[in-house]
């Protein structure tokens, strides 16, 4: 049975969790800002430079372009893993790895039987994890997630294409988590390289169709535009994961330190209570036992 003494240092113990816990989601919270407006600021970008290459592959010959070149027979894959480099962040990295290592077993099983599936891991949590199982990690970056830098995606996608057009992997996929909210991440898996053709959507309305993409006539060429838009858009693909990782990682961890601050806090009441009636009965046992030692002098009398 735990003495009065050990109750008063559990108090103190969580007393010092829950104010650390407190001081995470606070540093979590302005953390999330921060990155919530840099997602604000970067989505236009994307959304318009995704919208000009679509554009452009409608009326580009994808067999031109190495990069677009949709290889029949697929013999490797890479996959790009981004992952926090810290936990105390609920399940933000259990789940992205458990899906991965789920997608590795189900849709690249005969990749990896022969050993053509390769990881590039952004973030220490995924490194840990798939450095202790036998799938090759290519490329280890760490420190790089929380403050997001468009010349280090840069650096990392220009590898990962040459390795594409050398053929050192014939599919490269995506996997990070994408912001919602403060309470809820998306794991998104999506396709990179080659890069995915994204048809035009026709309306008909009166027997007429109608073309939402007006027809420019670009110069210089289609295809030299393309050249250059494509490497350039996938640079920034890679940047907007960061940061929406970034963004769905802090808020993560701000929920996670909001539910152990309130946790720790529910401990305390409890141990506080326990306390209380432990040091009420070692009272009541004291009074009971000067009482009985009165009550034997007054006979002894």
């Amino acid at each position: 049975m735990a003495t009065l003494r050990d109750i008063q240092r559990r108090i103190q113990g969580v007393q010092n969790t829950s104010k650390i816990t407190q001081a995470m989601k606070m540093v979590a919270a302005a953390k999330l800002r921060r990155a919530q407006e840099a997602i604000v600021a970067a989505r236009p970008f994307a959304r318009e430079i995704k919208a000009l290459r679509r554009h452009l592959m409608a009326q580009v010959d994808r067999t031109l372009l190495p990069i677009l070149d949709e290889r029949s027979d697929q013999q490797s894959a890479l996959i790009i893993l981004v992952t926090a480099d810290r936990g105390l962040c609920g399940a933000f990295n259990t789940n992205l790895v458990r899906f991965t290592a789920n997608l590795v077993e189900n849709e690249y099983r005969d990749f990896h039987a022969q050993g053509k599936i390769k990881l590039l891991c952004i973030g220490k949590k995924g490194i840990d994890f798939f450095s202790k199982q036998d799938i090759e990690i290519v490329e280890k970056h760490v420190g790089v997630v929380n403050t997001p830098d468009y010349t280090v995606s840069n650096q990392i996608m220009s590898g990962v294409i040459q390795g594409f057009l050398a053929g050192e992997y014939d599919k490269v996929q995506l996997i990070y988590n994408e912001f919602k909210s403060v309470i809820r991440q998306r794991i998104i898996a999506e396709d990179i390289l080659p890069v995915p053709s994204e048809p035009m959507e026709i309306h008909v309305t009166d027997g007429h169709e109608y073309h939402p993409y007006t027809q420019y006539i670009y110069e210089p060429s289609e295809r030299a535009l393309m050249e250059s838009l494509v490497p350039r858009s996938l640079d920034f693909q890679l940047y907007t994961a960061m940061l929406e990782s970034n963004a769905a990682e802090q808020g993560a961890r701000m929920t996670a330190m909001d539910t152990a601050t309130t946790n720790a806090r529910d401990m305390i009441t409890e141990l506080t209570l326990r306390y209380n009636r432990e040091r009420q009965a070692a009272i009541t046992k004291e009074l009971l036992e000067i009482v009985s030692g009165a009550e034997a002098l007054k006979n002894a009398r």
